[in-house]
């Protein structure tokens, strides 16, 4: 039985090509424009008006880079027909690419699911040489190669190995079951055990982060910086923390068997008070527990009042995770806290936190600015289209002095967070080292076989025009990372590794500086007075631009 798929298509530069609409993650509440020319050079391109999609905008930008490139139209068909070859019967200013498509069922749907991502890309990928490749030569070949595959899955690997000569490591294909995944977690719900782990391995180990407060795993005593080493008897050697977060989520009222390593001397960034001076050295233990599944609310927020060096009250928020409810979370807990008594400054602490969602960026950005500041700027294939995003008109919730803690860790929406904070004069950024410098930006495309293609389509720079790409961000002000050896030898512990849910208890209030010598760097920053007294981060930031 033959199977046969056809379109037409034009390229953009490279031999890439647009896409039919698809279903793509809205970036609603901002505007995009483009800014006055600060320079000579081109005449600027006209001013976008005000949208509710910046995604939007920038598949236009590809759009527009597409249509100046003027190339040819192709037209790709799917044929049970031998090897592919350029037709002589095509008319005049138009290639037909035959290719041939596999009377396996799961060898095809992986062919039409390659070519839809190709078609994606080549719309929409930020790299006009799409990394070096000729983009209708990768289609070729991985489509034979898929073609030739034994089995589906090995189809399958073609779309991943296409994608990789682009030399993006954020473009990428997340399967159908990983994709619901995603869905889970950026939404702040999920099905599971309540374990939050690191994504990459932590020196081959897959490390937990924290157990969701409540959750059954806080229940059941897990703790931060424990090493997960099995689930369900499967060794989890070699697991990204998506495999194993598919292992641990499953139908309500199901039970998980866990195996956990604990040695808290040995991992750095483990949380917790050290041991007094009369308790022996820590040992390796191993732990096994079964989990019952249940459905588990993700907060990304922590929050304590702590005592300022100079008397009165700070509020810390720590925020783990970018995800869809984290610009509501930071809110309630700044509400929360000034609830306490009066708040005369804020800890914003950003570490290790990977990012997530841009929007949810710009929630937590209202949270401290005022009016409608602009929290990036954006750049297609065309370095000349360059736009500003901003918020919408609108007022803060606290107009009190800010301190923002970074670290290598900080990446993605916790750069565009920080820089916009720093570059619109609302905070001083610490931290002991620059942010990750991932400044690229990614759609989300829903595919018809439920996997979701991801593709960077445009780079980002902070407000006054700082490259965050490869760079990352400097901190105005150095800290150490970790506080002198605690009590009994054992390394303290940065806030930043502290599990979500965390109270304002005096035990918290006490041990949060005392572990954490940026925390208290940034305490100090706060405590120093203005021209006119009372705590401000002014002194400091001016400072750190001169």
């Amino acid at each position: 039985m033959a199977h046969a798929l056809s379109q037409q298509i034009r390229p953009a530069p490279g031999g890439g090509v647009p896409a039919a609409p698809r279903r793509a993650v809205p970036l609603a509440r901002l505007r995009v424009s483009a800014p006055p020319r600060r320079r000579a050079g081109p005449a600027p391109a006209a001013a976008l008006p005000s949208m509710k999609e910046a995604a939007e905008v920038l598949r236009e930008a590809g759009r527009r880079a597409a249509a100046a490139a003027g190339a040819a139209v192709v037209a790709a068909s799917l044929l049970a027909a031998p090897p592919p070859a350029l037709s002589d019967e095509a008319p005049p200013g138009v290639n037909i690419i035959r290719l041939p498509a596999s009377e396996n069922p799961a060898i095809l749907v992986a062919q039409q699911t390659l070519v839809q991502a190709w078609q994606i890309v080549g719309e929409s990928f930020f790299d006009p040489k799409f990394g070096g490749s000729n983009w209708t030569d990768e289609l070729r070949a991985h489509m034979m190669a898929a073609y030739r595959s034994a089995d589906g899955p090995s189809a399958y690997h073609e779309i991943g190995a296409m994608l990789a000569d682009l030399k993006d490591p954020y473009t990428r294909l997340l399967p159908p079951d990983e994709y619901r995944d995603f869905v889970v977690s950026a939404n702040g719900e999920l099905q599971g055990v309540g374990l939050l782990i690191a994504n990459e391995p932590v020196e081959g180990h897959l490390l937990v982060l924290a157990p969701i407060k409540g959750s059954p795993a806080d229940r059941a005593g897990v703790k931060p910086g424990d090493i997960l080493t099995s689930i369900n008897g499967e060794d989890t050697g070699g697991w990204t923390g998506e495999q194993a977060a598919a292992h641990l989520r499953g139908q309500g009222g199901t039970q998980v068997r866990v195996r956990l390593v604990r040695h808290t001397d040995a991992i750095p960034g483990v949380p917790g008070r050290p041991p007094p001076s009369s308790a022996p050295p820590p040992r390796d233990e191993e732990i096994t527990v079964s989990l019952t599944r249940e459905r588990v609310e993700l907060s990304p927020v922590s929050y304590a009042a702590l005592p300022a060096p100079n008397g009165g009250r700070l509020g810390y928020v720590r925020l783990s995770t970018f995800s869809q409810n984290a610009g509501r979370a930071v809110r309630s807990a700044v509400r929360d806290l000034q609830r306490g008594g009066d708040v005369d400054g804020w800890v914003l602490d950003l570490r290790s936190n990977p990012g997530g969602l841009v929007q949810s960026a710009a929630d937590v950005a209202r949270v401290f600015l005022d009016g409608a500041p602009t929290l990036f700027t954006v750049s297609g294939r065309s370095t000349e289209q360059l736009q500003e995003v901003t918020l919408e008109e609108g007022a803060p919730d606290t107009t009190a002095p800010l301190a923002v803690l970074v670290n290598h860790g900080s990446a993605s929406a916790s750069e565009i967070l920080s820089g916009a904070l720093h570059d619109n004069h609302r905070a001083v950024v610490i931290g002991d080292e620059r942010t990750y410098g991932k400044g690229r930006i990614q759609s989300v495309y829903e595919l018809d076989d439920g996997s979701a293609l991801f593709v960077t389509v445009a780079r980002y720079r902070t407000p006054a025009g700082s490259e965050i790409d490869l760079r990352g961000i400097r901190p105005d002000v150095a800290c150490g990372a970790l506080a002198p050896r605690g009590r009994g030898g054992q390394a303290a512990a940065p806030a930043a590794a502290w599990p979500g849910g965390l109270g304002g208890g005096d035990d918290v209030a006490e041990a949060l500086p005392e572990l954490d010598s940026c925390l208290l760097t940034a305490m100090n920053a706060l405590a120093r007075p203005a021209s006119k007294g009372g705590p401000s981060v002014g002194p400091v930031l001016a400072a750190a631009q001169r």
